[in-house]
């Protein structure tokens, strides 16, 4: 019995080396935000080095700002731990659900994943769900590259639970680093979640 017992530990210690996501979340909630656009509220995240002058870059979803984007405005606000920080969106790409925001405070950003995404593989999702700031919800990569019968995507598909207000916020994997940026749910169902591969958005705009 007591052999069982150290090579149960002996395996919980190994599991929990390849995937902490206590650590992983602890180590990117400084980087992720609320972002309110008029009406509409979801998710944003810091990206890459700071600018001159310590301005900061992040990523959301277009569909987040689109309304704001729409009318003509660029002005949104990042909030988190009671903190609120005007930003500018600076540009969108609508095809891709993309938009890349600017604040002058500064913040650490988060890097884009330096691996391929592989199908298990443990992830995070980190956002504010129903304005919840600091939501992190845990699952794997159900499959890196899911084209929908749209012909959209292709999509990384994954199972950690997200919900409206998500949007725009980063999904990461066991080093701290962004895989995607989350983006939809199967509709009427769980554990079907959609992002925007990470390298996409870099591809897009030039701040990773």
């Amino acid at each position: 019995m007591d052999a069982l017992e150290d090579r149960a530990g002996e395996l919980e210690r190994i599991a929990g080396e390849v995937f902490d996501s206590e650590a992983v979340a602890a180590a990117v909630l400084p980087s992720v935000f609320m972002v309110v656009a008029g009406q509409f509220s979801g998710t944003a995240f810091a990206m890459g080095p700071s600018e001159d002058g310590g301005a900061t870059n992040l990523f959301t979803n277009y569909h987040v700002i689109e309304e704001t984007w729409e009318r003509g405005d660029n002005r949104v606000t990042l909030q988190r731990t009671n903190q609120s920080y005007p930003a500018e969106i600076v540009d969108v790409e609508p095809g891709n659900d993309v938009a890349w925001l600017r604040t002058d405070s500064s913040f650490p950003g988060l890097s884009p994943a330096s691996e391929d995404v592989r199908a298990g593989q443990p992830i995070i999702a980190v956002g504010a769900p129903q304005g919840l700031t600091d939501t992190v919800t845990s699952g794997v990569v159900s499959t890196p590259a899911q084209r929908l019968s749209d012909g959209s995507g292709p999509w990384i598909q994954f199972d950690a639970a997200i919900n409206p207000g998500n949007s725009g916020g980063p999904v990461i994997n066991s080093t701290q680093e962004v895989v995607g940026i989350a983006t939809a749910k199967g509709r009427e169902t769980e554990g079907i979640g959609f992002a925007v591969p990470i390298e996409v958005a870099c591809d897009l705009f030039d701040i990773c």
